[in-house]
């Protein structure tokens, strides 16, 4: 008598770690895929403006620091007219802190005097000059360029 050939249906173990290779290339395959197909499809922010509008410049005193967080930045109105500095520190771009006493980075400390001028660090400059002006209309203009 002969014996009758068994039908295994078991997979071997190379098998099953072929498989298994085979299908963890594939989903990292599908997954780069979008990954890359979001970072192609990526919709910036809207630009911000460089030029801002701010009224009136009678609204700014002789003799007065105004902050405007929208900027941010700080209107400087003195004896020379008007001046504008940016109220981002240079060390790693956090908003400063405007106070009585100057101006102070709340992340690492670096503190500014009044007119921006670096009083000592971590930053290694003063905080940026922005462009104020009067237009024809006599609003103030400050420019972020």
């Amino acid at each position: 008598m002969h014996a009758i050939p068994s039908k295994d249906k078991r997979i071997s173990r190379r098998s099953f770690l072929s498989w298994l290779l085979k299908g963890s290339l594939a989903a990292s395959g599908l997954l780069g895929v979008a990954a890359l197909g979001r970072f192609l499809s990526f919709q910036g922010q809207s630009s911000q403006p460089t030029e801002y509008d701010l009224g009136p410049a009678l609204d700014y005193p002789s003799d007065s620091r105004t902050a405007i967080p929208e900027i941010p930045a700080m209107i400087i109105h003195n004896q020379a007219g008007f001046t504008a500095i940016s109220l981002v520190c240079p060390h790693l771009g956090c908003t400063v802190n405007v106070t009585s006493e100057g101006i102070t980075c709340p992340c690492h400390g670096s503190r500014f005097l009044a007119d921006g001028s670096l009083r000592n660090g971590p930053a290694s400059k003063a905080l940026t000059s922005m462009r104020a002006e009067v237009d024809a209309a006599g609003h103030l203009i400050v420019s972020t360029a």
